[in-house]
C-alpha cells in the first residue's frame, strides 16, 4: 500500500486521517499545527488531528512555518509516495510538495474554482449558496489553483451551520479521496484544469465579519449567525458587553417602520428583533452573554434580557462610545 505524509489540523482532518488508516495506507507521519492556548487559562491544547494521531502512535509534526523548518527535512527524508493535505492551515513550499513521489493532494472544500482559500464552507453559506463539496485536487504553487482530479457535491440545507457542513464534507471527502487515490497511482485519472474566469476567492475571516449589522437583512443576518457557527460566533453588543447569537431564524414579521435593531416582540419564549428586511425580521434563538454559557432566548429573557422592552433598542452602546445597528 502507498504511503503517505498527511497534514491536517481540525475534526474535519481527523475524519480523512481515520479513513487512510482503515483502508491500510501507510502513514509515515502527520504534520499539524502547533498546540495553542485555549479558554481563560489559556491551556496549551493540541489540534484534533495531534490528539488522534498520537494515540494512534503515529510520528507527528509541528512546525510553526513549514518553510526551511527542519520537519520539511525529515518529510524530504522519508520519501512518501504522496502528500495529503486536507485544512492543514500553512501554505507548502515546492521543496515539500516536489517531496512525493507520486502526488501532492489536497482535499478542498468547495466546488474549485468557486471559494479558493481559507474559508470556503463559511463564505458558501454567508453568501446563501445552495451546494457545496469537496475538490481532490493536485497541490500547486498558488492557493488552491492545482488541476482538478475529483468533485462531489452536497446542499446546503437552511439550518445547517459551518460545523455541520464541515462534519458531512469530511464524510465526503474521505469517501472521494479514497476513491480517487488508486487512479492517481495507476495513471488512469485526467485532470482538469480550473477555469480562471470562475475563480472566486474565500479569504480568512476578519473580526469585522463577526459583528452583526442589523440594517442587513434577516437573511443576510440567518445566514452570518450560521456560517460562524461553531467557530469565532457572530455577536452584537447589550448591555455594553459582547453577546454571541448562535442560533436564530428568519421570521415572517414586517418591522412597522422600526429602525433596525428593534425589539418588535417580546415575550417569555420569543424575542423578534427588526432588520433591514421590511417584511422580515430575525428570532434569536439561542445567545451567550459575555462570561456565561450558552442559553436558550427563554433562559436569556428570563435573566439578562427582562428589562428589554417592545420598541426600545436592542443593540445598545458598546465600549468606546457608538452604536451597533
Amino acid at each position: 500500500m502507498s504511503s503517505i505524509i498527511f497534514m491536517g489540523t481540525p475534526d474535519f482532518s481527523v475524519v480523512v486521517l481515520k479513513g487512510l488508516l482503515a483502508a491500510g495506507y501507510d502513514i509515515k507521519a502527520v504534520v499539524t499545527q502547533p498546540d495553542k492556548p485555549v479558554g481563560r487559562k489559556h491551556k496549551l491544547t493540541p489540534s484534533p488531528v495531534k490528539a488522534f494521531a498520537s494515540e494512534a502512535g503515529l510520528e507527528v509534526l509541528q512546525p510553526v512555518k513549514i518553510s526551511g523548518s527542519p520537519e520539511a527535512a525529515r518529510i524530504q527524508a522519508l520519501q512518501p509516495d504522496f502528500i495529503i493535505t486536507a485544512a492543514f492551515g500553512q501554505f507548502l513550499p515546492m521543496s515539500v510538495l516536489n517531496a512525493a513521489k507520486i502526488a501532492a493532494v489536497n482535499v478542498h472544500g468547495s466546488l474549485l474554482p468557486k471559494y479558493r482559500g481559507g474559508a470556503p464552507i463559511q463564505m458558501a453559506i454567508m453568501n446563501g449558496e445552495r451546494k457545496t463539496g469537496i475538490t481532490i485536487m493536485y497541490m500547486a504553487k498558488k492557493m488552491d489553483a492545482g488541476d482538478m482530479l475529483a468533485q462531489a457535491a452536497i446542499p446546503i440545507e437552511t439550518t445547517d451551520t459551518s460545523g455541520s457542513i464541515f462534519e458531512k464534507l469530511s464524510q465526503v471527502g474521505s469517501k472521494l479521496l479514497l476513491e480517487t487515490l488508486p487512479k492517481i497511482a495507476a495513471g488512469t485519472i485526467v485532470p482538469k484544469a480550473q477555469d480562471p474566469d470562475k475563480v472566486t476567492i474565500a479569504y480568512n475571516l476578519t473580526p469585522e465579519q463577526e459583528v452583526l449589522d442589523f440594517t442587513h437583512t434577516a437573511s443576510q443576518l440567518d445566514r452570518q449567525i450560521r456560517a460562524l457557527n461553531p467557530d469565532p460566533g457572530a455577536y452584537t453588543y447589550f448591555e455594553g458587553q459582547r453577546l454571541k447569537v448562535w442560533l436564530a431564524k428568519v421570521v415572517d414579521v414586517p418591522n412597522d417602520g422600526a429602525l433596525p435593531g428593534t425589539v418588535l416582540i417580546k415575550n417569555k419564549k420569543e424575542l423578534i428583533i427588526s432588520t433591514g428586511s421590511e417584511l422580515e425580521s430575525l428570532a434569536l434563538l439561542e445567545l451567550q452573554p459575555a462570561g456565561k454559557a450558552k442559553m436558550p432566548v427563554a433562559a436569556f429573557l428570563n435573566g439578562l434580557g427582562q428589562q428589554l422592552e417592545v420598541g426600545t433598542p436592542f443593540i445598545e452602546k458598546i465600549p468606546g462610545g457608538g452604536t451597533h445597528h
